[in-house]
């Protein structure tokens, strides 16, 4: 039976997204959408570079990109006929706690894809002939990477944050790590830890809930695999602050990552910071840093803040691209800012204003199926709730100027963050 109309145009939820657990632990959700004649697919399964090797990091994103050079019934040249044949998309990623796969494609190619996707994720070939040619892939773009002042900036600052934990490490790796990896390595990373226990699948678009259940049902139903363990160590540090430089000859831009721990998703303060974070560094152009050390003072190229939070950690941070002679001036500016969110009180309009941007672009992120898919993968993984659409504007708006001050004050301390500059050593600029 089809959605009725007025469901499709109000946030996903219990009443038309149906929730399924199979057998083997797979968890699934479908949400019909009849509007047009696409399915889209978006998945996790529990497994990600938090479980590489101390020696083998970027293993799991080496597994990741291997998947698609060849499974028992596709070689790599099949493989993409098949998908480009039908103009269709599978796309996989490695990520800190997951593997991310999407697919998208016509709903009357969407049978054709499940079932290759399936073939993907139980039967890997791990063709040798390509093993060396998705190394130096990795090679080359790890090259890159360290030569990018902002990325080098970005992967210093979590390896100070988090030193000697998964969160503190490269997902992609690097040189000496990825090239120790062997080809018994990545067969015996897939069989130590792919599974469809923790597994969840969303399938959202112009599909009937009982035959895409019965099509996923078939094809991956019977796959079984060993209990994920998605524990992490305690990612506690005492209170300091940490100052890195990481000169780059040759470059002629500086960027700037410095923050401090914040809270994890599950943690009573998330909502708080993320109101706090929209006012500092997101709302207009750029919150009160943009405001101030972009468009005012001239300082920064961009500036900006996040809240990037895992499921056992946090870290509340600014970023900006500057001229290297202006590197002090711009640190001191995003540290007064910083400051000055826990010492002075915001405005209820700046409040307000800011609530409003945050509950106005949720439907906006919701108008794909795709930005459907990806919401409710989140709020499984998180264990958010299928009401969870329902409530955001009552999360957000039940914040308040006490909250955003108490959050600031808590977390963005003076005592406790780490700044990382990536740049031209100081006799260059």
């Amino acid at each position: 039976m089809r959605t009725k109309p007025e469901h499709i145009g109000s946030f996903p939820g219990p009443h038309d997204v149906t929730r399924t657990v199979f057998a083997n632990g797979l968890t699934v959700l479908v949400r019909e959408n009849h509007a047009a004649p696409v399915a889209v697919l978006e998945g996790y399964l529990p497994v990600g570079a938090l479980h590489d090797p101390v020696d083998k990091i970027g293993l799991s994103h080496y597994v990741a990109q291997m998947l698609t050079r060849g499974s028992a019934n596709y070689n790599f040249d099949t493989f993409n006929e098949a998908i480009e044949s039908i103009g269709a998309n599978l796309n996989v990623a490695s990520e800190t706690h997951t593997l991310a796969v999407g697919v998208n494609s016509l709903s009357e190619d969407f049978p054709r894809m499940v079932e290759i996707l399936a073939d993907m994720l139980r039967r890997p070939m791990f063709p040798i002939e390509h093993m060396e040619r998705v190394r130096q892939q990795k090679l080359v773009s790890i090259q890159e990477r360290d030569q990018d002042t902002q990325r080098t900036a970005n992967l210093r600052f979590y390896e100070t944050t988090y030193p000697n934990h998964p969160y503190g490490r490269s997902i992609a790796g690097y040189k000496e790590t990825v090239s120790a990896i062997t080809h018994a390595d990545l067969v015996d990373f897939y069989h130590e830890h792919y599974t469809p226990k923790g597994a969840i699948l969303v399938l959202v678009g112009d599909v009937q809930t009982a035959a895409v259940l019965d099509l996923l049902e078939q094809h991956l139903g019977d796959w079984q695999g060993p209990a994920p363990h998605q524990s992490v160590p305690p990612a506690h540090t005492r209170p300091q602050v940490n100052r890195v430089t990481v000169p780059m000859p040759g470059k002629v831009q500086s960027d700037i990552v410095i923050g401090c721990p914040a809270p994890p998703r599950p943690h009573p303060d998330y909502f708080a910071v993320r109101v706090a974070n929209t006012i500092l560094g997101v709302f207009g152009m750029m919150g009160r840093l943009g405001e101030r050390v972009r468009e005012e003072q001239g300082l920064a190229y961009y500036c900006y803040s996040s809240h990037d939070a895992e499921r056992d950690a946090g870290v509340w941070l600014a970023e900006a691209g500057v001229n290297p002679t202006d590197v002090p001036q711009a640190v001191d500016s995003i540290l007064a800012e910083f400051d000055r969110l826990g010492s002075e009180s915001v405005s209820e309009e700046e409040l307000a204003d800011s609530q409003a941007y945050m509950t106005g672009v949720l439907p906006l992120a919701l108008e794909t199926n795709a930005g459907v898919a990806a919401r409710l993968l989140d709020m499984e993984w998180y264990g958010l709730g299928l009401d969870y659409l329902q409530r955001y504007k009552g999360l957000i708006e039940r914040i308040s100027v006490v909250d955003v001050q108490r959050v600031a004050q808590t977390y963005l301390r003076a005592d406790n963050y780490t700044l990382v500059v990536a740049g031209p050593p100081t006799t260059e600029s």
